[in-house]
């Protein structure tokens, strides 16, 4: 065989890898095995959300914390157990992500239509899609096909970006997840919805630095604001504010305005516009949101392919929170 021959079968058989890669995860994979899946969970998260609108921000960052440890596995569901402290349990997850209820919820219904056939890892995927749409993002098809994991340890949390991360280590560890800089800022307008709890940024406001107890990129205004409703002396873990005052349960560009303004919540929000790069795509989600939403949408689909079990890995769970005997 000669070189020309050899390259061009080597070509064919890195193609023929990705389109499997991309294949392992399909549109409508429930059609014919459970045709009312994708309605059952979206009945649910509506369901949900009407009896509380912040459960959507929650489903769709349960969704990013389930797939940037061990990827989009469901393993962020199990329940902690005498001998193993679960991810759920992690100080990254514990108090502050919700809405398990809402896949316990879907996955009972699926269980009694659909035994064994829907896998956790697919209900959360879908959540967060329903999540993201029903709070005025735009919808799109989820791949489906993934099978959930069966380890969920806490002490691997440490690969979900912290609050206190700049704009250099936000973009390293979205890499290490097969994300673009581009697409770290555009899911970090994630935050346009949702809370947090003080604990998050307190720092910001009474402990910056040693020389500087309040970060001076933070607006005034703002901060006083935030003062007045995280006291320095509560000892209450439990207050939150909303991410984004103007608008909490909607799914804007709100965001971007607000980094703009000095009023991003957190130093991870507020460091995108310290790289001139980063700057530019804060200014340009603001500035057009249709094609923000584009752009979070397609990263969406993007981020629920990390790291997928598909085929005869891992297993569909029959309870989301434990795994089968």
């Amino acid at each position: 065989m000669s070189a020309k021959m050899l390259i061009s079968a080597l070509i064919f058989l890195v193609l023929c890898e990705c389109m499997m890669l991309e294949a392992q995860l399909q549109v409508g994979f429930y059609e014919n095995s459970c045709s009312m899946a994708e309605f059952i969970v979206r009945q649910e998260v509506t369901n949900a959300f009407f009896r509380n609108k912040g459960v959507a921000a929650g489903l769709v960052r349960m969704h990013f914390h389930d797939c940037f440890v061990r990827g989009c596995d469901g393993s962020v569901l199990i329940d902690s157990t005498p001998t193993n402290s679960a991810e759920k349990d992690s100080p990254a997850n514990n108090p502050s992500l919700r809405g398990f209820e809402v896949i316990d919820s879907a996955k009972a219904r699926l269980e009694s239509v659909c035994q064994g056939v829907v896998s956790c890892a697919d209900i959360v995927a879908f959540a967060a899609r329903d999540s993201v749409a029903i709070t005025g993002g735009f919808g799109y098809e989820v791949p489906a096909g993934r099978r959930d994991g069966r380890i969920s340890l806490a002490s691997e949390t440490r690969s979900l970006p912290p609050p206190t991360l700049n704009v250099d280590q936000l973009t390293q560890n979205f890499k290490n997840m097969g994300l673009t800089q581009e697409e770290m800022v555009t899911l970090s307008g994630a935050h346009t919805i949702g809370r947090s709890h003080c604990l998050a940024f307190r720092n910001r406001l009474y402990s910056f630095n040693s020389t500087t107890s309040q970060d001076p990129s933070l607006d005034p205004s703002y901060a006083a604001q935030l003062k007045q409703q995280c006291p320095e002396v509560s000892t209450d873990a439990s207050l939150v504010v909303p991410m984004n005052p103007v608008s909490p349960a909607i799914t804007d560009e709100s965001y971007y305005t607000d980094i703009l303004a000095n009023r991003g919540l957190f130093t991870s929000d507020q460091t995108l516009l310290t790289n001139p790069t980063t700057a530019i795509q804060v200014i340009q989600n603001a500035r057009y949101p249709f094609l923000w939403k584009s752009k979070f949408a397609s990263a969406m689909v993007k981020m629920g392919q990390i790291g997928v079990l598909t085929g005869t890995a891992g297993e569909i769970r029959a309870n989301c929170r434990v795994i089968n005997s």
